[in-house]
């Protein structure tokens, strides 16, 4: 072969390899975004259900020890996230800016009963769970109603199951997706040395030495490309957060490094199980078959 030859054959690889690259990195930073979306999604479906609020209605002659005692033992169950215990004083404040005129003036005296205000973890904010928690605090001597908005729960947990049922399919066929351009693209890079593969059959070589090097090949692609992808998308995030500051209520390390992780060995798999694959139907083809 002439150098010219040689340079030609050498620069075609170079670019094989790159474009090979190239769309592995584009397709592994897709499923990164989607992977991201589906993480922050959960945790969106969390912090929304964790803003339910159950709100307390005291006695309005409940000694403060008891009040104390309830607020304790409340902070240190399983379903409650926060709490807060209002005064009626603090509600007559937050009434009055909220109606833009002093009610206490007109009525002669403060209605507002003291009251705790409970925040519950995303894992109980359902209606069974919220019913029982609704008849334990009924059962407290020192409590005098319970509200909390039950259309808005239903509604809540209605929506949320929609959406993740959405995101379920929508995440399964973009991984289809991936998978068949990823496959395609590996097969496109062994395709371009399947006369390679054919003679090192001729000359005796083993189905097992003569996939290695292409199997390693493939692998090191997915790794490289995998990279790259995880840059990309650190990339992306980075400027998201400087765009939308809010962003950075939802920041997670975390999800973080288990997208990450998801898009590292997603890239090594993919490509280990394509290049395999593509390696075995061109160590099958007749030779004549190798034209088309």
């Amino acid at each position: 072969m002439s150098n010219a030859e040689e340079k030609f054959t050498r620069r075609r690889y170079k670019s094989s390899v790159a474009t090979t690259i190239v769309s592995i990195t584009l397709v592994l930073t897709m499923l990164g975004l989607l992977a991201l979306t589906v993480f922050h999604a959960r945790k969106l479906s969390d912090y929304v259900k964790e803003n339910i609020g159950f709100r307390v209605y005291l006695k309005e002659d409940a000694p403060t020890e008891d009040i104390i005692s309830l607020q304790h033992r409340l902070d240190g169950s399983t379903f409650v996230k926060s709490s807060q215990y209002i005064s009626p004083e603090e509600a007559a404040r937050d009434l009055t800016a909220e109606l833009g005129e002093d009610f206490i003036d007109f009525l002669g005296y403060n209605p507002l009963p003291p009251s705790i205000d409970l925040r519950i973890k995303a894992g109980y904010a359902n209606v069974d769970s919220l019913e029982v928690i609704e008849n334990l605090l009924m059962n407290e001597i020192v409590v005098k109603e319970v509200f909390y908005q039950k259309s808005l729960v239903q509604l809540i947990n209605k929506n949320v199951r929609r959406i993740s049922y959405i995101l379920l399919g929508f995440s399964g066929l973009l991984f289809l997706i991936a998978m068949a351009l990823i496959n395609n693209t590996i097969r496109l890079s062994v395709y371009s040395n399947r006369f390679i593969i054919r003679t090192m059959k001729l000359v005796g070589a083993t189905r097992g030495f003569i996939g290695r090097p292409f199997i390693r090949r493939g692998i090191l692609q997915g790794l490289f490309s995998a990279i790259l992808a995880i840059i990309l998308l650190a990339a992306i995030l980075y400027f998201l957060m400087q765009q939308i500051p809010e962003l950075i209520s939802l920041y997670d390390i975390n999800i973080y490094l288990a997208t990450f992780g998801i898009v590292l060995v997603t890239g090594m798999f993919l490509t280990w199980v394509s290049t395999f694959f593509a390696v075995r139907k061109y160590l099958k083809m007749k030779e004549d078959e190798l034209y088309y």
